[in-house]
């Protein structure tokens, strides 16, 4: 009997696995691919220039640079714009890449502009066109314009400032 057993056991098990390997598929072969695109670029075509002001000697003041260029007064009203404006543009980059691709732009919080000789001012509240976000053309290429507002003490020192370290910007595909 347990010969009879053992016998029976060992066709059941056999007869499973015979099942098992009727049951297993093998796939068909799937191939790898992938696409590289061209990096993404920005490259500085002007500096931010915010021209020549005037502020009062106990009145602070501001000046907004827009990205298309426009300047206008701001703040407690201390700060005038002569008709001689000196020197006035946004910021101004050119972004390259790959083509109708998307992109998102991140902007600096601030930045310190000096005379050399220890007298500031601080740039803030950057804006730029596209906003957030753009789209290359077609062939790859758009242009970034970006401006912000220039905040000046009561009685300013006058002279020419700068901002030596520059104004980091950032662009990133989607």
């Amino acid at each position: 009997m347990k010969l009879l057993y053992k016998l029976l056991l060992t066709t059941v098990v056999v007869s499973g696995q015979a099942i098992n390997s009727l049951a297993q598929n093998n796939a068909t072969t799937a191939s790898a691919s992938a696409a590289v695109i061209t990096p993404i670029t920005v490259v500085k075509n002007v500096d931010m220039s915010f021209g020549n002001m005037a502020v009062s000697p106990s009145t602070p003041g501001s000046v907004m640079l827009s990205p298309s260029g426009i300047r206008s007064t701001g703040g407690a009203g201390g700060v005038t714009l002569p008709a001689t404006t000196g020197t006035v543009s946004p910021a101004s980059f050119t972004v390259s890449g790959q083509g109708n691709y998307t992109f998102a732009i991140t902007l600096p919080t601030s930045c310190i502009i000096n005379d050399g000789s220890g007298n500031t001012m601080t740039g803030d509240a950057f804006t730029s066109n596209p906003v957030s976000t753009g789209i290359l053309n077609i062939s790859g290429t758009r242009i970034l314009n970006i401006g912000a507002t220039l905040n000046l003490s009561a009685g300013q020192h006058p002279g020419a400032y700068t901002n030596v370290s520059g104004l980091p910007i950032t662009v990133n595909y989607n």
